[in-house]
């Protein structure tokens, strides 16, 4: 057996923060298992916070330098993780901040330089992931399925609803995945405007009255009618439901939007058949969108420990560095679009201090 200590780092559109795990990874004959030692989510400061919301918003310019600046930032988050728990990792393996998903243009934007990074934190670094699978002309996205195929198989359907919502499962032994709609994005959004950041366990939605009208124009988008691949990007939620939700209170717009998710997810998973559907990201925490999502679904729900909740893209993330310094697949084609699978990511070493 084969092992291997990994850091993971993912930060995601609903901006919680930087997530970050120390995981253990072991593969014998084909099969990967894992153990995640140690894991935090590290709250973006205001500063980090405001950069990376506007960073949609900023010009190629400004985004140069906060690219570099972001990864030395991420870099320092890993030295100082790493001397916390005193270990010696084999590398570390970042997701990056998307700025922009553009696939159908084949344009994605991860911020967090991946040189940066390394020299910050002393260590290997495999970073951009999403890249080269765009330029072959798929989706880029989701990555996370080679996850759920590798290290959780024993699941019929898995759901990480984060700021983005989406599903990955078997058919015939080829992995399908896809974005299913915008989830904690809008919901923290919203949230914020009570001067909350997120709305805990679904309180103000509980509290609030689905609006009918903007359930059905939320729902009518013709994204929802699209076949697989297919992704989202924040742009979606800017350009077609960030008008949407006005001329209600906060809580009857978040009980609103709360079922389009439950819905949408609903819908997307309704011809699958019966079986254990595990739900990881922040939104299952949110303990009435859960409830919502049972009601509209057949499915047996499984929201497992909190650290496999909070930390499951950044494991994969570790697993998806592995696969990159192993030479492995880790982007499946069947998921994006693309016309084969990649063995995607940039690697990155320290570099040498001038003598």
């Amino acid at each position: 057996m084969k092992t291997w200590l990994a850091i993971g780092l993912m930060s995601g559109s609903s901006l919680d923060g930087l997530d970050i795990a120390l995981v253990r990874l072991a593969e014998k004959e084909g099969q990967y298992t894992f153990i995640i030692e140690a894991a935090e989510t590290l709250p973006y400061p205001k500063y980090w916070h405001d950069q990376l919301a506007n960073a949609f918003l900023s010009t190629p310019e400004a985004l140069l330098p906060l690219d570099k600046e972001y990864g030395t930032y991420l870099g320092k988050q890993v030295k100082d993780f790493i001397a916390t728990n005193g270990v010696n990792p084999d590398f570390v393996a970042s997701h990056g901040h998307t700025v922009f998903h553009k696939p159908e243009q084949r344009f994605t934007l991860q911020i967090g330089d991946g040189q940066a990074l390394a020299d910050a934190c002393g260590y290997t670094v495999v970073n951009d992931f999403r890249t080269e699978d765009v330029s072959k002309g798929g989706q880029g996205a989701p990555l996370v399925p080679i996850g759920d195929k590798l290290l959780f198989a024993e699941y019929d359907i898995c759901l990480n609803i984060g700021g983005i919502a989406n599903v990955s499962y078997e058919v015939d032994g080829k992995r399908i995945a896809y974005d299913i709609c915008i989830a904690n994005q809008a919901l923290n959004w919203l949230a914020q405007r009570e001067g909350l950041d997120y709305d805990k366990d679904g309180l103000l939605a509980r509290n609030g009255k689905v609006d009918m009208d903007l359930l059905k124009r939320l729902n009518g988008h013709p994204f929802y009618g699209m076949t697989p691949p297919k992704s989202l990007g924040r742009e979606f939620f800017e350009q077609h439901q960030k008008s949407l939700l006005k001329g209600l209170s906060t809580s009857d717009l978040l009980a609103t939007f709360t079922e389009h998710i439950a819905l949408q997810v609903a819908l997307a998973v309704s011809t699958l058949p019966k079986g254990k559907l595990l739900v990881t990201g922040g939104g299952a925490r949110n303990k009435y969108l859960i409830e919502r999502l049972q009601a509209r679904s057949a499915h047996d729900i499984v929201v497992p420990d909190n650290t496999t909740i909070d930390y499951k893209e950044a494991l994969i993330f570790a697993l998806l560095g592995l696969l990159r310094l192993e030479g492995k697949t880790n982007v499946l084609c069947s998921v994006t679009g693309a016309p084969s699978d990649s063995c995607s990511g940039k690697i990155w070493h320290p570099m040498p201090l001038s003598q």
